[in-house]
């Protein structure tokens, strides 16, 4: 061991070599999603951020072999609460498969068969020229209908919230591609929000998720059901389960015609199982304190899916979570095997197969499938390949600190690590507070060569799961009620502090960043605290009053009146917190990230803020990204922001970098 550390070269902190560039960063950035079965292969869609950042869809042939569905620039992406959703569905047939999907680019459903001689997607639905139009998520199809059933979002005027919702059949024979009328709307638009539907094994009944504003789908929904008529219209619908303080966010139904679905009536999502016709003989299948489900944040996430033989197979953990087979009889949950430590939130069943997106802190995302006969588990798509040697990777630490009055805040830490560079025992790091977003979310223990960018070159990393994280149950969900800008602030500046008075960072070379929800946590944490040197705000909110009077899209436009409170009732708390009424409180250095055509967290709050900083002195940067919205997609946006922020860093940290600096000027 001594020789071995002979052999390492002594460099400051964040001076480091490191092949990990931004470049490649932003090659690897996003995860497969939405997987699903059609006949015995495997779909799903793909980020393709040196693409134009679209989503690709992609299928694995029965010799192994992966191809891409759709060429570019189709994108298969749907825009309905803004967030998006599942995007395709498809089926089977002795001709090839029939994939019907939503377009990033129009938002039209498209048909297309792509074994057919010179296929071509063929558009599904019409254009509307009013506000947002018409979007389409979560689709069904119903061949023995000549029908695709989804979630339609209409627009009906030009605000954001000049929306309706409802569950809609859309004819295959593309009869509707110019005809509004001839879309069939099954469910009515009582509801602000709804899921796609779920049709019993006999297609006698219909099954969703809803919920209303100022609700957010954590907060409480309904589980509905309807019957299903011949004529394939829907019965009057009526509330299965759920409720104001009841959040319901995924319901299927077992092979037996049962329901499953999953809530977190006692203070944590877990699975239940009920006849249709009994609302009180609701069984819970597997009581425990941990999460078998997690927040509605797009219309079609799944957590569970039921095999034909009666077993389930489960998305579940506290914190981390693992992919499982759950026995309903006996509650028996057993994991499947091998280096996995965190499963999105998609994952399909078909036969004894089953398949989902999984990753760990040493790969990323890929596409695993487990036979449940054998019990084992492979890759089969968007296989993980080291696009550099492993040993930069950061090797992270899963870590609970205590904030105020002793409560507890979950933290990732990922320190400085490189396999040929230390630094003087004489010098401390900087680490950087990486705030998530939501901010009802959590931060996942992946590999992120983002991260890994900052670490392999000496600076360390700290997530934060503050209170108001999903992950942990629904009393730390409800830390952050009415505490936004307050609890979050405190919990990140708490770990920053002790990872300090530690002894593992450096106290005068702390820095905190985030996007959306974590920029607002950062844009309060430089105006409300002084234990950051500086920091990065990507698309941030920053004017609560403006986020809640019309200022950002339908989903979230009352995810304030539990965040912050109602706004007629406590619109002093609005304007005490909002950073853009305290910019003369920045007194550090800080880069801001802004997508032009964010409708979620829009430019014109990032450009008041800079308004109110012009003359004071201190040192800033503005960078707005044309064709970027809420959340970077495109490889180029993401190579200019990362090398941005590693020069507020450097600048700031008075770091001598490896190599030619990335240029941030930062004026005043």
């Amino acid at each position: 061991m001594g020789e071995e550390k002979d052999m390492m070269q002594t460099r400051p902190y964040g001076s480091w070599p490191s092949p990990i560039d931004a470049a490649l960063a932003a090659a690897h950035d996003g995860a497969p999603g939405f997987v699903g079965f059609v006949g015995e292969e495997t779909w799903w869609t793909e980020p393709r951020p040196t693409e134009a950042g679209r989503r690709a869809l992609v299928r694995r042939l029965p010799d192994g072999t992966e191809h891409t569905v759709l060429p570019a620039p189709w994108n298969a992406r749907t825009r309905v609460v803004e967030y998006g959703g599942r995007p395709w569905a498809g089926t089977a047939r002795p001709e090839g498969p029939l994939v019907v999907f939503a377009d990033f680019a129009d938002q039209r459903l498209y048909a297309y068969e792509p074994d057919a001689p010179d296929a071509a997607p063929r558009p599904l639905t019409p254009v509307s020229g009013v506000g947002g139009g018409l979007r389409w998520a979560d689709p069904v199809l119903r061949p023995d209908r000549g029908e695709v059933w989804c979630v339609l979002e209409e627009f009906t005027g030009d605000a954001p919230t000049d929306v309706r919702r409802v569950i809609a059949a859309v004819p295959l024979d593309g009869s509707a591609a110019g005809d509004r009328g001839a879309v069939r709307e099954l469910s009515d638009d009582r509801h602000r929000f709804v899921t796609g539907p779920r049709l019993s094994p006999d297609g006698t009944r219909a099954a969703w998720v809803a919920w209303d504003h100022p609700r957010m789908p954590w907060d409480g929904t309904e589980l509905l059901l309807a019957d299903v008529r011949a004529d394939g219209t829907f019965g009057a619908a009526r509330t299965f389960a759920g409720g104001p303080e009841e959040s319901i966010v995924q319901v299927e139904w077992a092979h037996d015609g049962r329901l499953l679905f999953s809530s977190d009536r006692t203070g944590w999502w877990n699975l239940y199982r009920a006849d249709p016709d009994d609302p009180a003989g609701v069984r819970p299948l597997c009581p425990r304190q941990e999460e078998f489900a997690g927040p509605l944040w797009q219309v079609g996430l799944n957590w569970f899916a039921p095999l034909d033989s009666g077993l389930v197979a489960v998305v579940h953990g506290k914190g981390p979570t693992a992919l499982g087979i759950l026995d309903p009889e006996t509650g028996e949950v057993v994991d499947a095997a091998g280096p996995w430590t965190e499963w999105a939130a998609t994952v399909a069943a078909h036969g004894s197969r089953v398949v989902g997106v999984a990753a760990s802190p040493r790969s990323a995302y890929e596409v695993v499938e487990l036979d449940t006969c054998t019990g084992r588990a492979r890759v089969v798509g968007a296989a993980h390949d080291d696009p550099v040697d492993p040993t930069y990777y950061p090797e992270p630490q899963i870590r609970t600190f205590y904030g105020p009055a002793g409560r507890e805040v979950h933290a990732h830490i990922y320190p400085p690590h490189h396999p040929d560079h230390i630094a003087s025992d004489q010098e401390l790091p900087p680490y950087v507070v990486w705030a998530h977003g939501g901010p009802t979310g959590r931060s996942p223990l992946v590999l992120d060569l983002a991260i890994a960018y900052f670490t392999s070159r000496g600076i360390g990393v700290a997530e934060v799961n503050y209170g108001g994280s999903t992950g942990y149950g629904r009393a730390y969900r409800n830390r952050l009620r009415e505490q936004w800008g307050i609890g979050d602030v405190e919990d990140c500046a708490a770990v920053a502090l002790a990872l300090a008075d530690e002894g593992t960072a450096d106290r005068a070379r702390l820095a905190v960043r985030g996007g959306s929800a974590g920029g607002w946590t950062t844009a309060v944490s430089l105006t409300s605290t002084d234990v950051y040197a500086c920091g990065t705000v990507v698309y941030p909110v920053l004017d609560l009053a403006a986020f809640a009077s019309g200022e950002t899209h339908d989903l979230e436009s009352r995810y304030l009146d539990s965040l912050v409170g109602p706004l007629d009732e406590v619109p002093g708390r609005y304007a005490e917190r909002s950073p853009v009424h305290h910019a003369e409180l920045i007194t550090v250095p800080f880069l801001l990230l802004q997508g032009l055509d964010d409708v979620v967290c829009p430019p014109a709050q990032a450009e008041r803020l800079l308004a109110r900083m012009a003359g004071r002195g201190i040192p800033h940067a503005y960078i707005a990204f044309e064709g970027e919205g809420h959340g970077f997609r495109r490889a180029e946006t993401m190579v200019r922001a990362l090398e941005a922020e590693l020069s507020l860093y450097a600048q700031v940290f008075r770091i001598d970098l490896a190599g030619p600096p990335p240029v941030l000027e930062l004026g005043k």
